[in-house]
């Protein structure tokens, strides 16, 4: 088997990140682009995407499969099921801190006139995206964007979590940082 058989390490990332949040009392959350195979409240998509806290007190019957994840959820008290194909899950993180990691977007979102110019480098940083146009990946392109706290639009290379208050509470947002 080589590395073109294997299982997708999406999955298996998730799920880890997942249980380092819950292990040091953070708030996983999930970004996901939504696409007709996502089956969420349409009334919550932003910009073609949505953000779910997935912690144990916001789901219940949460599974992480290596398919989809599937949990059931209460969204403006109306209790609603959830189901996410692993392959739209374009980042999971913690609430608190901005920690977490980010992954490829999915091959339609990188297919040219998917997004309006600009949409795909919101993504990343501004060293990290090409300007003017889509982004192409590369054959077995399998680099992974990792989300990283900022300040002030600087990213820090450090992997130390940010001291006093973090992003959350200057009210800035975690940035995306290009791993390779």
């Amino acid at each position: 088997m080589n590395a073109q058989d294997s299982t997708s390490t999406r999955p298996y990332l998730i799920r880890a990140l997942y249980e380092w949040c819950t292990d040091n009392g953070f708030t996983p959350y999930i970004a996901v682009r939504v696409d007709d195979s996502v089956q969420v409240p349409r009334e919550y998509v932003k910009d073609g995407e949505i953000v779910l806290n997935v912690s144990y007190d916001a789901t219940s019957a949460l599974q992480l499969g290596n398919d989809f994840i599937e949990f059931k959820a209460r969204f403006g008290g109306k209790p609603r099921d959830i189901m996410v194909p692993i392959g739209r899950v374009i980042a999971i993180y913690a609430r608190e801190n901005g920690q977490g990691m980010a992954f490829p977007p999915p091959v339609d979102v990188l297919s040219p006139g998917a997004l309006p110019p600009g949409a795909v480098s919101s993504l990343l940083d501004a060293g990290g995206a090409p300007t003017g146009g889509a982004l192409e990946p590369a054959e077995g392109d399998d680099r992974v964007v990792q989300l990283v706290p900022s300040e002030g639009g600087v990213s820090s290379p450090s992997d130390e979590p940010p001291r006093g208050p973090g992003p959350a509470a200057s009210g800035g947002r975690p940035s995306l940082k290009r791993v390779k």
